[in-house]
């Protein structure tokens, strides 16, 4: 098994809540959202993002709006819709229950009293 294979799947397990996130800061260009996951290392393909910004417009959680360009064609711009922001934030309360979760294991003391591994904390 090799660890890079688990830690895409990490990622990708908190990608929506991320893409949220950004959108929830207000309206904003794809290409501004790929270049701000690729920076936090959470996405390094495009064609990981549009398919995603789909699904979340069709299930009602984005809306666009086209905005003409100076260098280009017409830009699309996604904000969040009332039922994102709501989603968004049942996202938030899980995330806070997950830290809360791993953070409680991690901090268990070992069984028969073995060091624990040396890890940098969350």
């Amino acid at each position: 098994m090799k660890v890079e294979n688990t830690q895409v799947q990490m990622r990708k397990g908190i990608l929506e809540f991320c893409i949220l996130e950004i959108i929830a800061r207000g309206e904003v260009y794809a290409s501004d959202m790929l270049e701000e996951l690729t920076a936090a290392r959470m996405i390094v393909v495009e064609g990981t993002l549009y398919p995603l910004l789909t699904r979340l417009k069709n299930a009602g959680l984005l809306d666009y709006t086209w905005k003409e360009s100076t260098s280009g064609p017409p830009r699309k711009y996604y904000t969040l819709t009332e039922a994102g922001q709501e989603f968004l934030h049942q996202l938030r309360l899980t995330w806070e229950e997950v830290q809360d979760s791993v953070r409680i294991i991690r901090q268990k003391p070992h069984a028969g009293g073995s060091a624990p591994l040396s890890e940098p904390p969350l």
